[in-house]
């Protein structure tokens, strides 16, 4: 059984990416989230309307000791799975000037995709690397290839899942396991709901913003056989801005 953790799926990009590799991979899929339990079994739900199957996690990816005590039980109850996809998606925004930017608003942006990014892929990479097959799939941003004004805590922290992306690729290429980065522009979701559409898509070429089933189907892709030679690439959604 192919099984795939996905974290943050409980929505937005999460939930779509997670829909995507089970209509197109059928693959077990592991809801991760943090606190929306609600969020989250609405996507096993939709997993299972697919004909697929998966389960909930809770734990929040910048708990080391969460993290851990999470997927030992997984792997106990589990003996003959392993974890061969994981998609790290979560991801939250604390957007401020840095001059005012509090400490936990840095630490806790960081920590979620920089650290969480470590604290999941450190705890499951050994068995991939045993096994010689697996794809990690890191959800970057623009936001940590340009940079962006108000979001120095976001864009260092995507920057640095950017650069361990293709650091990581080339620590693990020779066992055949592909690490690549997905950063996508304005895509329409929950962290971009305040932002004012109109005005922002002006900037973008294709006069629009992306829907989440766009860097779903991208993400599948990565996850699929076809992508095999594919490794240490941040490929950029968003419609042109970044041409």
């Amino acid at each position: 059984m192919a099984v795939a953790l996905i974290t943050g799926a409980s929505r937005g990009l999460g939930k779509a990416i997670t829909l995507q590799l089970v209509e197109d991979h059928g693959f077990h899929v592991l809801i991760n989230y943090a606190s929306n339990e609600k969020a989250a079994l609405d996507t096993l739900e939709k997993v299972e309307a697919l004909g697929g199957t998966g389960e909930i996690l809770k734990f929040d990816v910048k708990d080391r000791a969460e993290v851990d005590s999470v997927m030992t039980k997984w792997e106990k109850e589990n003996p003959d799975d392993y974890i061969q996809y994981i998609v790290n998606n979560a991801g939250i925004t604390r957007d401020g000037l840095f001059v005012f930017m509090e400490e936990k608003d840095w630490d806790d942006v960081m920590g979620t995709s920089a650290k969480g990014f470590y604290n999941v892929t450190q705890r499951l990479i050994s068995k991939i690397l045993r096994k010689r097959k697996g794809k990690i799939i890191n959800i970057a941003s623009l936001s940590g290839l340009k940079g962006v004004p108000g979001q120095t805590n976001y864009s260092a922290a995507k920057g640095a899942m950017i650069a361990a992306t293709k650091a990581l690729a080339q620590e693990v290429a020779k066992r055949g396991i592909t690490v690549n980065a997905v950063a996508p522009g304005f895509i329409k979701s929950d962290m971009t709901n305040d932002l004012n559409e109109g005005e922002l898509k002006k900037m973008v070429p294709a006069n629009r913003f992306g829907e989440p089933e766009e860097v779903a189907h991208l993400v599948s892709f990565l996850a699929s056989e076809k992508a095999n030679y594919i490794t240490g690439e941040v490929i950029n959604i968003n419609g042109g801005i970044y041409s």
